[in-house]
């Protein structure tokens, strides 16, 4: 119950504070099949927070985007490559590389930060 009044009071200051959400269309049941991480990715409710969301945005007339997933994080927010030096990376691998220069345009990137600015740029595109 803790958890279920948090995700419900985070959603709502999401949808209250911005008329556009974008998010990535994670597919949840995929990512439990990763024995090491599936505890966490349960407890964080992820699948919970994005019905929460869709509803909310719906009730409150605000726009939820929701994009394909696929190399938010590999791909240059400043140039828009794909970084080939993950090409053969394994999921588990990747997950280590917190962050990373583009070999393109060296630009210095956080995964998450690179990540959501790819998201943005895919839900305004």
């Amino acid at each position: 119950n803790v958890r279920y009044d948090y995700l419900q009071k985070v959603t709502t200051e999401l949808v209250k504070s911005y008329d556009v959400i974008a998010i990535e269309d994670l597919k949840v049941k995929n990512l439990l099949g990763n024995h090491k991480l599936a505890h966490n990715i349960a407890n964080a409710s992820w699948a919970t927070f994005r019905r929460l969301l869709a509803y909310k945005c719906e009730w409150y007339g605000k726009k939820l985007i929701v994009v394909a997933p696929q190399y938010t994080s590999r791909i240059c927010s400043a140039c828009g490559r794909k970084n080939p030096q993950f090409a053969h990376m394994k999921t588990r691998d990747w997950l280590a590389v917190r962050s990373w220069t583009c070999p393109f345009c060296q630009a210095d990137h956080d995964r998450d930060v690179n990540a959501s600015k790819n998201i943005l740029a895919r839900a305004i595109n």
